[in-house]
């Protein structure tokens, strides 16, 4: 019985063992035999501590997109009391720059009548308090650059700007008031700090509820009547999008939001180092990508820095067009081509980084280069000559 037993499982093993051998040969043979394929290959992704502005720029391709006229002029030149003068009764508006006393610039207060005279004429009625004016900057700058925005163009809109760091600042927060907003952001310029703080400036715009979005860096000077001005032009319940592209061309991105990133979609960005600006109705439309943190959300799925995002959500997304204008000013044009007669018209200016400090606007006359590297000063004292700081108008 015990032998027989034996012997019978000794059958099972060996039937068991031919039985797998036989699967271990025969299953390879159903197997559908694998054929390469065309696959659409993936774009490499933008770099995450780079802006729009430098990641599609065409290397040795200047921009053409509203390119400033080609009018050279040698800043030093216009370093004389005379010009001052001439710059005034340009602002004025008065035809004959060598028109004796008795016209505006005698009296700061009809001076900033005269200038706000067209203001008062635009389409749209808009007051300084409609305006929700947002600085992007970081900790490391607030001494560097924040220091001269608080003594010129913001000491004229304290109520209006809101300054967005990455670090709590207790000497700042004296300085600037309650308006000054730590995000919490990482310090570093990547595409997620750089997201992270724009979705703080949007969120808290949205909570104001006041009628213009702007935005600009802590190295913009900010002329305060020409941005009402042009902002009057238009109505903050319509779809506003304004700025300046820094490329001459659209750019595209992978189309991640709308599909599953097999298309591709293309739109104008107006780039955030020269500052834009975005009515209320148009800002809360673009509330289901951008609000209570989501904008960080769009910007992660289309790998695109913030002003970028901005640009693909309103055209890309809503379909708004952006409005193209020269007024708006970054560190990445030239400039000294900017003609000397038009400076104190434009909405925003910006100055040279420490590669190329002399990349400035050709205005002087006030301070030196070396009292006013920026020129902001000196801007700040012709737009405002009744500030404290600035040296008294000498008769002629």
């Amino acid at each position: 019985m015990n032998f027989s037993c034996l012997w019978l499982s000794k059958i099972c093993f060996l039937v068991s063992v031919i039985f797998c051998t036989f699967l271990l040969l025969f299953i390879p043979k159903t197997k559908t035999p694998w054929r390469p394929r065309t696959y659409p290959q993936p774009r490499a992704p933008p770099l995450f501590n780079a802006t729009c502005d430098k990641q599609f720029a065409l290397p040795g391709i200047e921009h053409a997109q509203q390119k400033p006229p080609t009018h050279t002029t040698d800043i030093t030149h216009f370093e004389d009391n005379g010009n001052v003068e001439d710059w005034r009764a340009y602002i004025l508006g008065r035809e004959n720059p060598d028109e004796k006393s008795g016209g505006p610039t005698d009296n700061p207060e009809e001076h900033q009548s005269v200038l706000t005279s067209s203001i008062n004429s635009s389409k749209y009625a808009l007051e300084f308090e409609d305006l929700f004016i947002a600085v992007k900057t970081t900790r490391k700058y607030h001494k560097t650059r924040l220091d001269l925005l608080l003594k010129t163009w913001i000491s004229r809109a304290k109520q209006q700007t809101f300054i967005f760091t990455d670090g709590e600042d207790q000497d700042l927060r004296r300085g600037a008031g309650i308006q000054v907003i730590n995000t919490n952001c990482s310090t570093m310029h990547t595409r997620q700090a750089l997201c992270c703080k724009m979705a703080v400036e949007y969120d808290k715009f949205i909570e104001s509820d006041r009628k213009w979005f702007c935005h600009v860096d802590d190295d913009n000077y900010v002329n305060l009547l020409s941005l009402r001005h042009l902002l009057a032009s238009f109505s903050h319940n319509q779809d506003v999008y304004l700025g300046r592209p820094s490329l001459d061309h659209p750019i595209e991105a992978i189309e991640r939001v709308k599909s599953d990133g097999s298309a591709s979609v293309q739109f104008w960005f107006a780039t955030g180092g020269a500052g834009f600006c975005i009515s209320r109705g148009l800002a809360l439309k673009m509330s289901p990508w951008a609000s209570m943190g989501n904008f960080i959300t769009t910007a992660e799925m289309v790998r695109l820095p913030d002003d970028c995002t901005i640009g693909y959500i309103i055209e890309g997304l809503l379909g708004v067009k952006m409005h193209h204008t020269p007024l708006f000013h970054s560190h990445l044009e030239n400039l000294q081509r900017l003609p000397l007669q038009t400076v104190l018209k434009q909405v925003t200016l910006s100055y040279g980084g420490p590669d190329n400090k002399r990349n400035v606007v050709s205005v002087g006359g006030i301070f030196s280069l070396e009292q006013d590297p920026t020129r902001f000063r000196t801007v700040h004292c012709l737009l405002y000559p009744d500030t404290h700081w600035c040296p008294p108008r000498k008769t002629r």
